[in-house]
């Protein structure tokens, strides 16, 4: 679509003031792709984004700050907003700085290298207050959200890379989706990434483009590989390699296996996961392994934890034991209690908090992530720890019927926060003690609206996990109301 360079000076602002005094009778916003207006940048939106109103319709600008002044070419034209980029930075915040990446406003993962660390942690806790304000939970005027907790380092600490893999304009490329879309950004560096990891994604690449082994074309629904995922352990520099694909078969297998072993010896374990056809879904249900062992070994809070392909773990070690000292200090743990760990994943959380109480269970939903927990239990000498498959509504009675108590709750849910069952059996066992760890502070501040009547908030934690991007992490404490 052309653009008409002489957009900027259209007189699309000059009716503004007279329909400002008379804001019902204003006639509908008329804005084409590619217009361009002068915008004030009036706040942050909750994934990063500028927000800045034109003609009272909200536009979303990626890579501005709050009080930025900029020239707006509008990308997406909305019912009830607009989308826009940047044609020209006028005024630029004192918070702004040069990010590292140069694709820090064209993917996702890098969308505050354009700002200074002391303002990216202002803004996590403000989500959270603007989070509060939105859904209400009983009292909310008067929770005590402290400072964001920072992280150090801030650059070079994300212990997992999954990159796209795709054919485009004749080149391979891997990396991350451009924002709302399934356009690939290739990304042979990323600060973010632990060095290790972008070795191995660039050695990847490399030996794909020379074996031609056919890479994914979602329109057709054809090829091999989808994904590639790396993994490396802080505690020894192992890395573990899957590669995603569409098929069982795996072209030039054994070249690739062999080039693997021979460049890149600090790769321990490559797995090949089965995910077939067009889905929303990165991973698929099987997955094998190929050469090595099939796990990874992690250290946390001074315990050994093996890590299969799948399982969840922190994408920041370095900030992850800040963020469970900060749970523990919510349960405020005694050796009489019985600790409920929930969403335990392989059981980093109750496993590292299993020497401050009598005992442990553990729930997750994923066989093979249940497999690891009580396999790292044992890995790590701990017997007072178990681990089963299966839901709240179903193993908290059953617990309860073996005789167990509930004294204290942890829990640690993926972004779409509690589910509804879960909750009812909350309020129903109300556990005395309560730590909420949330990475979603709409769907933390939803399930205390919920929580709320039946347990006290005494504070919420922001803790910095990912710092360079807008996403924040925080621990909730929570106390039965009296």
């Amino acid at each position: 679509m052309k653009v008409n360079i002489m957009n900027e000076r259209r007189p699309i602002m000059a009716p503004y003031q007279h329909r400002h005094r008379h804001p019902h009778h204003q006639p509908s916003v008329q804005v084409q792709v590619g217009d361009r207006f002068p915008l004030t940048i009036r706040k942050m939106g909750v994934n990063g984004q500028g927000i800045g109103y034109f003609k009272h319709k909200v536009c979303f600008v990626p890579g501005t700050l709050t009080g930025e002044v900029v020239v707006a070419e509008v990308t997406n034209v909305h019912p009830r907003f607009l989308e826009a980029k940047i044609h020209r930075l006028r005024k630029a915040s004192p918070n702004r700085v040069q990010p590292r990446d140069a694709y820090a406003n064209t993917a996702g993962g890098f969308e505050f290298e354009i700002m200074k660390y002391p303002a990216q942690l202002r803004f996590k806790r403000q989500v959270v207050l603007d989070s509060l304000a939105k859904f209400k939970p009983l009292g909310y005027r008067h929770y005590q959200v402290k400072p964001t907790l920072p992280a150090e380092p801030q650059y070079g600490y994300r212990n997992k890379a999954q990159f796209q893999v795709r054919q485009q304009d004749g080149k391979l490329v891997m990396g991350l989706y451009a924002p709302n879309s399934h356009t690939v950004v290739d990304m042979p560096t990323c600060a973010v990434q632990m060095p290790g990891i972008m070795t191995v994604m660039n050695h990847v690449r490399q030996m794909i483009s020379d074996l031609q082994i056919p890479v994914y074309d979602e329109e057709q629904n054809s090829g091999i590989i989808k994904t590639v995922v790396v993994r490396e352990s802080m505690a020894n520099g192992d890395i573990q390699l899957t590669f995603i694909t569409n098929s069982p078969k795996l072209l030039k297998k054994h070249q690739l296996l062999v080039r693997i072993q021979d460049e890149l010896p600090q790769v321990v374990s490559v797995l090949q996961n089965i995910n077939p056809g067009a889905t929303s879904t990165v991973w698929g249900p099987t997955t094998k392994l190929l050469v090595g062992q099939r796990t990874i070994t992690e250290s946390l809070m001074g315990l050994d934890f093996h890590l299969s392909a799948p399982s969840f773990l922190q994408l920041n070690p370095y900030q992850t034991e800040n963020l469970y000292e900060e749970a523990a200090k919510a349960l405020d743990l005694s050796k009489d209690d019985t600790l409920i760990d929930a969403y335990a994943g392989v059981g980093t959380i109750g496993l590292s908090l299993a020497n401050r109480v009598k005992e442990v269970l553990g729930m997750e939903i994923i066989p093979e992530a249940v497999e690891d927990a009580n396999a790292n239990a044992q890995l790590n000498g701990i017997d007072n720890a178990r681990y089963e498959v299966g839901a709240a509504e179903d193993l908290l009675p059953k617990w309860q019927a073996e005789g167990h108590q509930f004294d204290a709750l942890v829990v640690d849910p993926p972004r779409t926060g509690l589910d509804a069952h879960l909750i009812d059996a909350i309020l129903t066992a109300k556990p005395r003690k309560f730590a909420y760890i949330s990475c979603n502070m709409a769907t933390m501040a939803r399930n205390l609206a919920r929580l709320a009547p039946t347990y006290h908030v005494d504070y919420i934690q922001p803790v910095d996990m990912m710092p360079q991007t807008p996403r924040c992490e925080a621990v909730v404490k929570l106390s039965l109301n009296k």
